[in-house]
């Protein structure tokens, strides 16, 4: 297995005048203008006596500068602490604190908010918009970068050159990244990833979701997270592809006009807004009564699909290869069309413990209704006495799997079992032929009075095709299961709906919805939501403030 440190290394030596990172309407940089940066910073870093293993933390916009400031402090062997630019400050604060960072890169918009008095460790506040010093302990940080652009022209008096690039790979189970979770259930931890971790997690990539210099990818997930982190920019970066950073969460015009200037090869993203793709753009017209009459007439029914296709396509730039999905589980029945029209896509699954793949399979090999296959230098095991047919909790290990978390042995030795496989925390079932099926989250499992397990994302999926609701969480209460849904205030303003006449659509959902279940996992009571539920970056409702 090659480090991600050679690949970046050797990308860098063969398309060295290449743009390969981009702030989307703002400026771009080659490799070129990457390695000077990023030489520039070890140097800052040796003058003012950072050490390997270090903790540099980052809380910004997804931006260049952003990726630059990462690979200058990984490559110098200091630890990369990303955090979300929108945790609040305190948050920063606090995450800064426990993970001992000297450093912080950050936004001049975010630092404002934040109070350094309470990060006594903390040594200075760099800006990710110039790289300027927002503040600094002592005048070390000053004199260093005021002497910085000297020290260079001595290291390298005729001009960086490729041959002068060679990045550290005797480190494979050192320490690169501490990534903060902001999971649904409980509160963060920080999870150290290995370079073995990202080293097998971009091979992979490399080996199954190939891409070549020239291709173009639209970066949306937060950096700060493990999959934007890792598929969103060093995955592409090692093999000379070329990221674009949207930097804020984009409007759907803005993230619309960004796929045809950008044109990707592939688009990562959530199940919810491929849903409401589909629920607002592809529904209306396949679900009208004429639209149906003609799918059943097996010429022109191939005709719309290609239709479908094709326009979908379009709307992503018109050279996407690749859909994939991940974060949660995609609605039943907008994967179902997805597969009817044939598009490439596939459903990928992990967690930031595995920095972050677990399992994932060709699109067109993809079984409907699983998240792939385990992938490559990883196991997994279900724990049920029948895997194929009762569901257990998905149990991994390998080359991904993080060390640990950071400083807090009770979490660590919970999280792993006693003959060492990372608990999921995820139910499953896996088949014959290895795919993984996930039921739910062990934490949310409903165990009713008679004994029966009930998984409420199989309900909630039922549930968002039903009319007039976009999401809902299912929950026990009282021993009763109820329904908590946020309904579709567009389409009841459209429509002029009261409340009286939304109450009633609510019911009938709910008399429908029971028509389908089993008696024991039953709604008797669905409760509307005033605002949409609260989300964690992936995009997963937050369910734990709704118990």
């Amino acid at each position: 297995m090659k480090h991600y440190f050679t690949r970046i290394e050797e990308s860098m030596k063969k398309y060295w005048k290449s743009p390969i990172l981009t702030n989307y309407k703002g400026n771009s940089f080659t490799f070129e203008d990457i390695a000077r940066h990023v030489e520039k910073f070890h140097i800052v870093f040796d003058k003012i006596g950072v050490n390997k293993g270090d903790k540099i933390a980052l809380c910004g916009h997804n931006c260049a500068e952003w990726g630059m400031a990462f690979l200058g402090a990984t490559t110098y062997e200091a630890v990369c602490v990303p955090l979300l630019n929108d945790f609040p400050p305190e948050s920063v604060q606090t995450l800064t604190n426990h993970a001992e960072a000297r450093i912080l890169f950050t936004d001049s918009s975010v630092w404002e908010k934040i109070d350094k008095d309470k990060m006594p460790l903390l040594e200075a506040a760099i800006s990710l918009d110039d790289f300027s010093i927002l503040w600094a302990k002592e005048g070390n940080l000053k004199m260093a970068k005021d002497s910085v652009d000297g020290a260079f022209d001595s290291k390298f008096p005729n001009g960086l050159k490729p041959e002068d690039i060679n990045y550290p790979v005797l480190n494979f189970d050192e320490i690169s990244v501490i990534n903060y979770t902001s999971g649904t259930t409980s509160a963060p931890k920080g999870v150290m990833v290995t370079n073995r971790s990202l080293s097998s997690n971009i091979e992979f990539g490399e080996k199954h979701i190939p891409h070549r210099p020239g291709d173009t990818l639209v970066s949306m997930l937060p950096l700060a997270h493990m999959f934007g982190l890792v598929f969103e920019f060093l995955y592409q970066i090692s093999a000379g592809s070329h990221v674009f950073f949207l930097g804020k969460i984009p409007s759907p015009k803005v993230l619309l006009q960004a796929f045809q200037d950008v044109k990707p090869y592939m688009l990562i993203t959530v199940p919810l807004v491929i849903e409401k793709i589909f629920k607002s753009s592809v529904f209306p017209v396949v679900k009208k009564p004429s639209i149906r009459r003609l799918m059943k007439i097996p010429f022109l029914n191939n005709i719309i699909k290609t239709q479908v296709r094709r326009s979908i396509l379009t709307a992503f730039g018109g050279k996407m290869r690749v859909l994939v999905a991940g974060g949660a589980a995609i609605n039943q029945e907008v994967e179902w069309w997805m597969r009817y029209v044939k598009l490439p896509y596939t459903i990928g699954y992990g967690m930031t413990e595995c920095g972050p793949l677990i399992a994932y399979q060709d699109p067109d090999k993809f079984v409907q209704g699983s998240c792939g296959v385990i992938i490559d230098r990883m196991a997994v095991r279900i724990d049920s006495e029948d895997p194929q047919h009762i569901v257990g909790e998905i149990q991994v290990q390998g080359d991904n799997v993080m060390r640990g978390y950071y400083k807090n042995e009770e979490a660590t030795k919970a999280t792993f079992t006693e003959d060492g496989w990372l608990r999921t925390g995820d139910l499953g079932l896996l088949d014959r032929n290895g795919d993984i099926f996930i039921k739910g989250r062990s934490k949310n499992m409903i165990l009713t009075s008679n004994g029966q397990n009930v998984y409420p994302e199989e309900i909630e999926d039922k549930l968002n095709n039903q009319p007039y609701i976009v999401e809902s969480v299912v929950l026990e209460r009282d021993k009763q299961i109820i329904a908590l849904v946020f309904p579709d205030q567009d389409r009841i303003s459209q429509e002029q709906l009261d409340s009286n006449g939304v109450a009633k659509i609510m019911e009938e959902n709910r008399v429908n919805i029971n028509l389908l279940l089993p008696q024991y996992s039953r709604i008797s009571k669905i409760e509307m939501m005033d605002n949409e539920f609260e989300k964690t970056p992936k995009r997963s409702i937050k369910r734990y403030l709704y118990k």
